[in-house]
Order: C-alpha cells, then structure tokens, then sequence
C-alpha cells in the first residue's frame, strides 16, 4: 500500500519556491532541488515534490499522466481504462534512483496520450475537459491508481521524503525546462503519503502551497457540483481545482482569480477607485464559496508561467525576486540567493496581491 502517516497534528511549516527564465531557456531541476534544501527545517520528509514546464520537448504535443500504482492490478485496470479513452503514444516506467531516506514508493510510471478521436466527438466535450474527467474518473474509480500529473510538456514529481531527496530520487537533474516549482511539505491535519504530496495538478495547472485552508469543507462542496473530485486527502487539491475551474471554465484571468480566492475585505473595496470597486464587488458576488480563508502562500504553475500569491492577511512568507531574465519565488529570501546571489531586485508581495512572471512573447510554451 501506498504510505499514509503523520495522522497527528504538527506545527505548521512547508516551503515553497519557484523560477522560471522568461527566455524559455531549460534549466536543470538540480537549482531547484539545491534553493528547497536551505528551507529543510521547514519540512519534516513526509513530502516533497517537484512541477517542471518544457521537460517534455518530444513529446509536447501529448498530454502527460504520471500515476502511481498500489499494484499490479490497479496498473493493468488503468491501463485498460486508457486505451479505451487515449491513443497511448508512448509509455514507460519514470526512472529513479535508489535512495536511502526514499522508502515505500509505489510503481510510477507515465504515459503520453492523445484522446481517441472518435471517442472525443462521441463524448460532445472540448479536449480539455475529456482529459479532465479522465483523470477524475481514474482517481475516484480506480482503487489503487493515481493520476498526480497530466498536462502537455510538463511533469509533476512527488513523494513522501524531503524535498531533496525526492528530487535526487527522481534525477531531476537530468531534465531540462523554462520554469520549475517545489514543496517541502510538513502536514498538518492531513496524511503524510505519495499522493497528498505537492504540487497538485490538474492539465498544465500545479499548486504548492505553504498553509492550511480553514474553508476547505465549503470550498470542496462547491467545487464538486462542477464534477470535480477531491480524492487525494489534502487541503491543496481543492485549490488546484478551483484555479482550473475559475480560468478554463469561467475564462477569467489570473488577477480575477487573485480576486476571488484571496477577495480583500469589504471594507478595503470600499475604499478603491470606481472601477476597482465594481470589479471586486461583482466577483465577490459571483464566487462566495471561492473564497480562500486561512493563512496561505501559493506558487501557481502553468504553461508559460508562475503566478505567487498569498492570504489577504499575509500570515505566510513569500518573496519574489528578478535577475536578468529569470524570476524566482520562495518562502525565504535564502533559498533564491542559494541559486542567484547577486540580484537585481528583491520584495516582498502584500497580502492578496498576485505576482506573475510569463515569457517573454515568443518563447516557449
């Protein structure tokens, strides 16, 4: 079975970081994996994981599952579920390497697909969604499977151990892309195993998240009359699905987004321009339920670029800081400067503000 401890109530940690270089030039996972070990004693290794955007050039075009197995038997009905659904481009076991602090990990594997034609006219979904549902039905059906990563040209890695050592486990040095995220996590209230590790994805959404959402029960109730699913017995995941439902489905944009899941107070909308008011007001109205509530800190990854964003109350760290074309983000100012000492500029977003960093017109992604 796939690892579940921590059910106990710890101080609260986990960091996060991120950088993409708006260029679109690759960078090795190995920066990643050094700027989350100066935040080690933020984590307590039951988990850490990884979000990586252009690692898949050959096959970006594909989406790509990575899903973790109890055994043999939840691999052959998911594979079973995907043919049925996909044209499976290639598949094969995600190499690792033996590490002695990574213990318990179940199969892993990943797949590139490409939905069957005919079963995508059949379904009278846009392609996004049929991926979506996919994912959702594997993870609620399928006793013993878990999609943990499905967009195009990325990959999430995760799993239950500190954060660098989850990265050597999966050799992340050997992977190239413009933009990485990572967690160390240090649960709180929920499990402590391979799939409730961050990030969260969902298409080319990923989500770490540093924090515990006190309106998590209200938040998943709406959520799932839209056809989501919260299987993976964490906080994070509703998130991650909230984000997907608020761009893809409602079409808002990322500083809409920031409106609603981190809404400032309405006291605080009193006070702004006309214009500015009507818009938070009418948001705030929309999405209710959307409303974030708890101390929180997020990096949300997605083809092209990072979004930071934390509580309206700042009860989480987050800098930002630049450097020629690349831009990070982490928990603690000592991570970015393990990867980049010499910065152009360093600060620190208040509380509800979104910070997003994109390529450059013409890059990658």
């Amino acid at each position: 079975m796939l690892l579940k401890e921590g059910q106990f109530r710890n101080p609260s940690g986990c960091a996060v970081t991120g950088v993409i270089d708006r260029s679109g030039k690759g960078m090795s996972g190995e920066g990643m994996i050094r700027a989350i070990s100066v935040m080690r004693d933020r984590s307590n290794g039951l988990g850490g994981g990884f979000a990586g955007y252009g690692i898949y050039p050959h096959y970006k075009d594909f989406y790509a599952f990575h899903l973790f197995y109890d055994e043999k038997t939840a691999q052959s009905d998911t594979e079973t579920f995907l043919k049925r659904h996909f044209e499976i481009v290639y598949s094969s076991e995600i190499q690792t390497r033996k590490i002695s602090a990574v213990k318990d990990e179940p199969l892993i594997f990943r797949y590139f697909l490409a939905p069957l034609p005919q079963k995508l006219a059949n379904s009278h979904l846009d392609e996004r969604e049929y991926v979506a549902r996919c994912v959702n039905r594997i993870n609620a059906e399928i006793v013993g499977a878990y999609v943990f990563s499905c967009g195009k040209d990325m990959g999430i890695f995760k799993g239950v151990g500190y954060p660098e050592d989850i990265g050597r486990f999966y050799r992340l040095e050997e992977y190239e892309g413009y933009a990485w995220t990572c967690h160390g996590r240090y649960p709180t209230n929920t499990p402590g195993w391979w799939g409730g590790a961050h990030p969260f994805g969902l298409l080319d959404f990923s989500v770490v998240h540093n924090g515990e959402i006190s309106s998590y029960d209200a938040n998943r109730r709406y959520i799932e009359m839209f056809g989501y699913k919260c299987t993976l017995q964490t906080d994070t995941e509703v998130i991650t699905y909230i984000i997907d439902y608020l761009v893809r489905k409602m079409g808002l944009t990322l500083e809409e987004v920031a409106h609603v899941i981190a809404a400032s107070f309405w006291s605080t909308i009193a006070e702004k321009d006309a214009e500015s008011r009507e818009q938070e007001t009418l948001l705030r109205r929309m999405f209710p339920s959307l409303l974030v509530t708890g101390p929180f800190s997020i990096i949300l990854g997605y083809t092209g670029g990072l979004m930071a964003l934390g509580d309206r109350l700042k009860l989480r760290s987050m800098v930002c800081a630049e450097k020629g074309d690349k831009a990070y983000i982490a928990s603690e100012e000592s991570a970015i400067r393990m990867i980049e000492p010499d910065l152009d500029r360093v600060w620190t977003p208040a509380g509800g503000e979104p910070v997003i960093f994109e390529l450059y017109k013409g890059g990658r992604g």
